[in-house]
């Protein structure tokens, strides 16, 4: 057989046949196909293999595949390469179709045939070999096999002239002499050609691919072609695209992520399965690319605010390390924005919110422009059209305030007051406080203790305008993603970028980065590296870390998400090692009602907000703003302080209320607040505040506190229940249950006995 193939091959000039190529690499594949080269190569796939079983294997595990690849793939290949070289020696296209057809038609007719005439031969022979010779040197048993099998086949044919015993001799001796002679040879030449062998053969799906590539490449378009004429009805001929049969190609098949576009556009379930099957193969960069373009475009149809509000609820982020994850973070945070500004009961509101929205918008389409990265390119119209947006939307509200001729209501009952909020009024003496006890060498941690409304956030959030500029305030609210992070990873992460925040608005100060990467091999101790890249960042300055809401941390802890010696022996050393460090925690519990946090935090400073001043809460009533374009009588002012005793929460509960009203009546009484404007709106504010009256009677007291609260409440406004009247109503609870209520700041006790402090919460209990 080799040569055989070495005559064709050799023998014949190039124009005169064009398998040269052909009959050379079929020769390294003969050779290559030897039983020791099978062995070889599946011992690579699978060390468990031993010599006796390879061929078997080799058949039972996928040898076809290299059978088929050397005799029909490989000379479709080789003469494809042959007629690319006598294109460019200027042979005629005519005479190049037609060799390159006549060779490939030849070589994978002589392939598939001697293919065929080898696992027939090898078949009989290694049969014979095994059984007979089982431990002779490998070379010579298959040269004795083969001329056992020749000897029995010429045997067979003269018949019954010579015998079947002749037969067998001719063919032992024959076999031996053959099996020595080419032996020898094979030796020889698998030596020079074993190495080319191995490497053609058992690499051809390395270099396949590249052979192929301008092929498929032309072949993938005309199916895009055909499928735009067709529309991409089912079933599509996106499946007969290489990247669905070729698994070894590596190389990026140019225009995949545009066919899986358009196939998305016509067929959704055909394209999500493509997108499916394609997002774990070599191919998976057009998955990425097409999710990045999806997402653009679903970005790019908002045509109004309603649309952009949405986008948070539905806009996935992070399962793909996608390099547009940083984008998208704008975008859904912008979403979140426009939806709690839509969310204010006033256009007032939503206006200012909005406005700082536009703010931002411009801000990130500043940034865009400045970066020539293709993804930010691509979704800086986005950021354009949104600003647009949004901006006419804040229009049209003050067009319609101007021709409804509305009053503007600046009261936010629904989030904390933030630091573009003007409204904010007062606690410059809490201000003080917190100042003072930051001078202390002692360097105590600090509890801002307060009932649930009474401004706690909104203070946090503005404290800057109450400190010296040498404390940066960092704010963290822990009832968002520290506490609900998985693990320490993101507790940590998420801390680090609330810090980060809060210093860049409150301080101007722009802190190191800290990535979930950098986290996750040792999340304390890379924390604790960043705490000192902050404190060279500080230089003379002193950070102030606000810990808010340090109940839903607690929780966490008790529910085992996190281990308390973690997470508060670290908040311990902070205190105790960190000089530039100033701690704050606040929440509406005392430090005595969590035992845990009392071990860890030695020497805490309680700072007690409570109720407004009287000047701040008539400046909340007649002044929040500058350009408040409404009026109250004496009488009424009065009224909302009795009834709300300078409860910074409530004041604003009513007032809105009284806007709402205001905005209802005549245009010529519009402006100005009577008694019995703010009379009628008592039943409304009880009804748009009962999530913070609901709270107040379910969650902070008990039975035995909501019955002589409603004791209480029923005896009138202002009056005062005696203690003996208590003792005999509520002989066996009233002393415990008094104790708490005071704590809670519901009651107060005057004289010798108890009274509401707050005539709206009161009213509440009567309902």
């Amino acid at each position: 057989m080799p040569k055989n193939i070495l005559h064709n091959a050799y023998t014949n000039a190039p124009e005169q046949h064009p398998n040269l190529i052909l009959g050379s690499l079929q020769l390294l594949f003969w050779l290559f196909f030897r039983p020791s080269a099978w062995h070889n190569h599946l011992k690579r796939i699978d060390p468990t293999l031993d010599s006796e079983s390879s061929l078997i294997t080799v058949i039972r595990r996928g040898g076809w595949r290299l059978i088929i690849q050397g005799n029909i793939i490989l000379p479709i290949l080789a003469n494809l390469i042959l007629g690319l070289v006598l294109l460019i020696l200027g042979v005629p296209v005519e005479t190049i179709v037609a060799r390159v057809a006549v060779g490939v038609a030849g070589g994978v007719a002589v392939g598939v045939a001697e293919g065929v005439a080898l696992g027939v031969a090898f078949g009989v022979a290694f049969g014979v070999a095994f059984g007979v010779a089982f431990g002779v040197a490998f070379d010579v048993a298959l040269g004795v096999a083969v001329g056992v099998a020749f000897g029995v086949a010429r045997g067979v044919a003269r018949g019954v002239a010579f015998g079947v015993a002749e037969s067998v001799v001719v063919g032992v001796v024959v076999g031996v002499a053959f099996g020595v002679v080419v032996g020898v040879a094979e030796s020889m030449a698998r030596g020079v050609a074993g190495g080319v062998a191995v490497g053609v053969g058992v690499n051809i799906n390395s270099w396949r691919p590249i052979i192929l590539f301008p092929f498929l490449t032309v072949w993938n378009y005309l199916l895009y072609l055909l499928d735009k004429q067709r529309n991409a009805q089912s079933p599509c001929l996106l499946r007969f695209h290489s990247a669905f049969w070729d698994e070894w190609q590596r190389l990026h098949l140019s225009g995949l992520d545009e066919y899986l576009l358009f196939v998305i556009g016509h067929n959704l379930v055909e394209g999500k399965t493509a997108l499916e099957y394609l997002s774990t193969s070599p191919q998976r960069w057009a998955v990425q690319s097409v999710q990045i373009e999806l997402d653009a475009r679903y970005l790019q149809a908002c045509a109004d605010v309603e649309a952009i509000r949405q986008i948070y609820r539905s806009l996935e982020i992070g399962e793909l390390q996608s390099p547009v994850n940083p984008i998208l973070s704008i975008f859904n945070r912008i979403s979140q924005d426009i939806d709690a500004a839509l969310n204010q009961n006033s256009t007032y509101n939503q206006r200012l919110l909005l406005k700082d929205v536009a703010d931002k918008l411009e801000g990130n389409l500043r940034e865009f422009t400045r970066s020539n990265d293709k993804y930010t390119v691509r979704f800086r119209p986005i950021v354009t059209s949104w600003r647009d947006i949004v901006t006419n939307y804040i229009e049209e509200l003050v067009k319609a305030t101007e021709l409804r001729q509305e009053i503007d209501s600046p009261y936010i009952t629904g989030v904390p007051l933030t630091l573009e909020q003007a409204i904010f009024t007062g606690r410059t003496d809490i201000g003080t406080r917190i100042e003072q006890l930051l001078l202390d060498r002692r360097r105590p941690p600090l509890l801002l203790y307060g009932q649930r409304r009474m401004g706690k956030t909104s203070l946090l959030h503005n404290i800057g305008k109450l400190l010296p500029n040498s404390i940066i305030p960092m704010f963290v609210d822990l009832q968002g993603a520290p506490t609900s992070a998985s693990d320490y990873t993101g507790f940590l992460y998420n801390l680090a970028r609330g810090m980060t925040t809060s210093a860049k608005q409150q301080g101007a100060l722009t802190l190191p980065t800290l990535t979930r990467e950098t986290l996750k091999d040792d999340p304390f101790t890379r924390f604790d590296e960043w705490l000192y890249q902050v404190e060279e960042t500080l230089e003379q300055n002193t950070a102030l870390l606000m810990l808010d809401e340090f109940e839903t941390l607690d929780s966490a802890i008790t529910r085992g998400r996190f281990d308390e010696e973690d997470v508060l022996g670290m908040l311990r050393h902070l205190i105790q090692h960190r000089t530039r460090f100033k701690v704050l925690i606040a929440g509406s519990h005392t430090i005595e009602e969590y035992q845990r946090w009392a071990s860890y935090l030695i020497n805490v400073q309680v700072v007690h907000i409570s109720y407004l001043k009287e000047e701040e809460a008539r400046q909340l009533i007649v002044a929040p703003v500058k350009d408040l374009t409404l009026r109250y009588e004496p009488d009424a002012v009065e009224r909302v302080l009795q009834l709300t005793r300078c409860h910074p929460f409530l004041i604003q509960l009513l007032c809105a209320e009284i806007i709402v009203l205001k905005n209802e009546q005549d245009p010529s009484i519009r402006r100005l607040v009577t008694l019995a404007d703010v009379a009628a709106a008592i039943p409304e504010a009880l009804q748009s505040g009962s999530f913070f009256f609901a709270d107040m009677q379910n969650n902070q007291v008990d039975d035995s506190g909501r019955e002589i609260l409603r004791f209480i409440a029923a005896q009138g406004e202002g009056v005062i229940v005696s203690k003996l009247t208590l003792s005999q109503r509520f002989p066996d609870v009233w002393e415990r249950t008094i104790e708490l209520l005071l704590q809670r700041e519901l009651i107060e006790e005057v004289g010798e006995g108890y009274r509401f402090q707050v005539e709206l919460i009161r009213l509440w209990f009567t309902r």
